[in-house]
């Protein structure tokens, strides 16, 4: 996302969104080529999948460790 992984800060689990302004971008430029089963929740998804954007709650050792890894590099970025 902008040419690195987002590292958010999310306080609880309820707090991570299902979907994101690159997200809704993402679907929409998919579904102008031609796909049909696409939409900003599933994109969303892929993102986390991929390690695009890292939504672990703050605390926790998921979170913890996905921001040393991510300290260690210089075009990582966090909200």
């Amino acid at each position: 996302v902008g040419g690195s992984p987002v590292l958010n800060s999310w306080q609880s689990p309820k707090a991570i969104p299902l979907t994101s302004p690159p997200a809704d971008a993402m679907a929409k430029a998919l579904k102008k080529l031609g796909f049909s089963f696409v939409g900003p929740t599933i994109c969303y998804s892929l993102m986390q999948s991929c390690g695009l954007i890292i939504d672990h709650p703050v605390g926790t050792p998921e979170h913890t460790a996905a921001a040393g890894r991510l300290a260690k590099r210089k075009w990582a970025r966090g909200r």
